[in-house]
């Protein structure tokens, strides 16, 4: 892997630190003085956000320079201190030289997934498969200690870029800051949607033959995913039955056409015929019920729509 620092100036550097840190703040991702992001920009520095400050009121002023190590190698104009957690960004860096770029949030959607122990699916949909790839979960580690990072490396491969942390949040890295916020936004966004589709009753779960043309289609785009080798044999979706067992106390059951086959998830064993044809397998009690369950879904994007 060829090594990626940002070689622009570090002026231009620390000004889109600042705007990522908004557009973090805007979105919701981090509250208060929550969260960091960091960018490296040559083989021993790194420019990160300073601790005990909302990610919305940053100025380039207040960015701290750090080495690979996370000693601070400046002064900061402001007297900050680098954040504290700035052994996870110098984790990934060591372990990704082609990665100049890391934010660790609290996007609250994918956060509910880690809190809950939820691992999120895969071979639901089509941008978050293509973009994202497999995203794994960490055990909760404490923040601000080394175990922190000493959880995350172990699951991360060279096509990973995001990942969740137990109980705790989400990081995301790529050769970009502004790719990795996009990754960030995408990671929050399909954790929404599987949250609504929870509320709808029932998930459609790609086949392993519609997950290869998708994953072939990733490989056009110039984005390889390991996953391509494997999918015929079923190595996509094999975390799947967290999520779609959760579906068990909805008002309708799920079910999917996982590896190829319908599969219950409604108090069966997980196991159901080969036919490759989602099927509904339990109906919602009334039309009261759906009327209720589609006013909520209604009132939840709108409520989004105007934040």
């Amino acid at each position: 892997m060829n090594n990626q620092w940002d070689n622009r100036p570090e002026r231009e550097v620390r000004q889109e630190i600042c705007e990522i840190g908004r557009r973090i703040w805007i979105k919701g991702f981090c509250a208060g003085n929550e969260g960091n992001h960091s960018v490296r920009v040559g083989e021993n520095r790194v420019l990160c956000t300073p601790t005990g400050i909302s990610k919305g009121f940053l100025e380039p002023d207040d960015v701290c320079v750090v080495d690979i190590n996370g000693d601070q190698i400046e002064v900061n104009r402001k007297g900050r201190k680098r954040t504290s957690e700035v052994k996870v960004h110098l984790a990934i860096y060591k372990k990704r030289p082609d990665v100049s770029a890391v934010i660790h949030s609290h996007p609250p959607h994918a956060t509910a997934f880690a809190i809950a122990g939820i691992p999120l699916p895969e071979g639901i949909h089509p941008e978050a498969e293509v973009f994202l790839g497999k995203v794994q979960t960490a055990h909760y580690a404490t923040p601000s200690k080394q175990a922190l990072p000493d959880s995350l490396t172990p699951l991360i491969g060279p096509q990973t870029n995001s990942l969740l942390m137990g109980n705790h949040g989400s990081v995301s890295f790529s050769a970009t800051l502004i790719d990795t916020y996009y990754k960030l936004e995408i990671l929050d966004a399909y954790c929404r949607v599987l949250m609504l589709t929870k509320q709808l009753g029932h998930a459609n779960v790609l086949n392993p033959n519609q997950m290869k043309e998708l994953l072939e289609v990733k490989q056009q785009f110039g984005l390889p995913d390991e996953r391509l080798a494997c999918v015929d044999k079923g190595c996509v979706g094999d975390d799947n039955g967290s999520f779609l067992a959760s579906f068990g106390d909805s008002p309708a059951s799920a079910s999917c056409s996982c590896n190829g086959g319908s599969v219950d998830h409604h108090g069966g064993n997980g196991h159901g015929t080969a036919s490759g044809v989602p099927v509904q397998v339990n109906q919602r009690s009334n039309d009261a019920a759906l009327e209720a369950m589609v006013q909520t879904i209604t009132n939840q994007i709108m409520a989004n729509t105007r934040g």
